[in-house]
């Protein structure tokens, strides 16, 4: 059965009335779902009786299993494994900040998938290495932020999981109307990010949207060459153009655009490697957020020294270009996409209890 959250609002409106009941119970239902974090129908008290035992026929609703979970930072940070079923799971990531220097109140964000697997095949990525088994549904995508909100109120979301969200375009964008619409979770539309490997038609789609959400374009690389060795499946798709992808969108959208660059030691993180990249990007409103590779098993990748990142960062600085060192969370319990699955695969079982906390 599909879960209640893979309808829109309005599927789910139709739906009641087509079995006589009230357009208005499509919202109760919407706000027991996200507001309340029901688990299961019959918690929804203020609807009949009889339609509850409907609901329950047709859709899914509640929790999705915890297969592992891991805590790090003094437990500022939680990754927690999901069970889909048929022995598909995925990951997600909260990450808790405290307020700022300057009174800015604290925030929760959490990091969703939006596929089983990823067929991008980015040579540094844990996921990328696993291939690519399935879509994920709205419903799937919501319970990942569910599974953290029932417990503490999450202020933002970044579908930086596993998978490409704008390969799996439809479901995302559905999953991202439930959390900003009023009567779902009422997320703050720019407290949600896309993160996409460069799909250029999905980003002009994104652009397109009318939502004020924040778009990442991972390019890791200053020319066409490098970048094609790192992200096999970006042959077809230039700088230029992700770059052209990006003014359009922040022409339509007024946000800065980010783009994300993992630094790899000897391959892409030289100093005029640094420069090469900030006369593609030079003079748009947008920013390169530096990610220090964290590594994972068979890819053959080092990370660079602190050293090494800093230089790059101060010539992206030197040359106009607004650049920031991702703060790092969670590298203790494998907390980059892809690691916690593939560590339970990696000991031969669909479910294995690694490190249960108490949340």
């Amino acid at each position: 059965m599909p879960h209640v959250l893979d309808s829109s609002l309005a599927e789910l409106e139709a739906q009641l009335v087509a079995w006589g009941e009230p357009r208005f119970r499509a919202k109760q239902i919407a706000r027991w779902t996200l507001r309340h974090g029901a688990r299961s129908f019959d918690e929804m008290t203020d609807l009949p009786a009889a339609l509850r035992v409907r609901l329950a026929d047709t859709f899914t609703i509640g929790a999705l299993p915890e297969l592992a979970a891991r805590q790090a930072d003094d437990g500022a940070t939680t990754k927690v494994l999901l069970d889909l079923g048929a022995g598909a799971a995925v990951e997600a990531v909260r990450m808790d900040y405290d307020p700022d220097n300057d009174g800015a109140p604290d925030r929760t964000t959490v990091c969703v998938s939006t596929q089983v697997g990823c067929a991008m095949g980015c040579t540094f990525c844990a996921t990328g290495q696993q291939g690519f088994t399935r879509n994920l549904t709205p419903g799937e995508i919501v319970e990942q932020v569910l599974a953290f909100s029932r417990e503490r109120r999450v202020t933002n979301v970044v579908f930086m999981g596993m998978g490409e969200p704008l390969a799996n375009y439809g479901p995302t964008l559905r999953a991202i109307r439930w959390l900003v619409d009023a009567d779902g979770l009422d997320m703050r539309q720019r407290g949600i990010t896309v993160s996409t490997v460069g799909l250029l038609h999905g980003i002009r789609r994104l652009a397109d949207e009318g939502l004020q959400i924040g778009l990442t374009i991972s390019l890791h690389a200053p020319d066409d060459e490098l970048r094609r060795r790192l992200i096999p499946t970006s042959v077809g798709t230039t700088i230029d153009q992700l770059v052209a992808g990006a003014r359009e969108y922040i022409a339509k959208q007024g946000r800065r655009v980010t783009f994300a660059y993992a630094l790899l030691e000897g391959v892409n993180d030289e100093p005029a490697q640094a420069r090469a990249l900030a006369r593609r990007i030079r003079g748009i409103q947008a920013h390169v957020n530096l990610i220090p590779y964290n590594p994972t098993a068979g890819a053959g990748l080092r990370r660079p020294s602190l050293g090494r990142v800093r230089a790059f960062q101060r010539e992206l600085q030197f040359a106009g270009v607004n650049a920031t060192v991702r703060i790092e969370r969670g590298v203790e319990i494998a907390a980059a996409c892809g690691q916690l699955r593939t560590d339970v695969q990696r000991l031969g079982a669909d479910v294995i209890p690694l490190e249960r906390v108490e949340r």
